[in-house]
């Protein structure tokens, strides 16, 4: 089975890339420690970090703002795609 790769892009730009076999934990172990303390419903999103990429450590640092569109996409899986809103206090 071919390897399954994550790419996040900013407003249609690649900004990260990864295997899945590189992450620390696998899908399972993340799923059987999440529930241990949360009841999982269909529809919930896990949020684990992130891979080598990240615009804090570009120079200059470059961060989402209001109006970026964020995607998501694992081969094989599908995109999740969010739009980047202002934040309200």
């Amino acid at each position: 089975m071919a390897t399954m790769e994550l790419v996040c892009r900013v407003n249609g730009e690649q900004r990260q890339t990864m295997k899945l076999d590189d992450l620390i934990f696998s899908f399972a172990q993340l799923i059987s420690h999440i529930s241990e303390v949360y009841f999982l419903q269909p529809g919930d999103v896990i949020v684990t970090g992130s891979s080598a990429g990240v615009g804090a450590f570009w120079d200059p640092a470059t961060f989402l703002a209001p109006g970026d569109t964020v995607e998501v996409e694992i081969s094989g899986i599908g995109t999740l795609v969010n739009t980047v809103e202002e934040q309200v206090l």
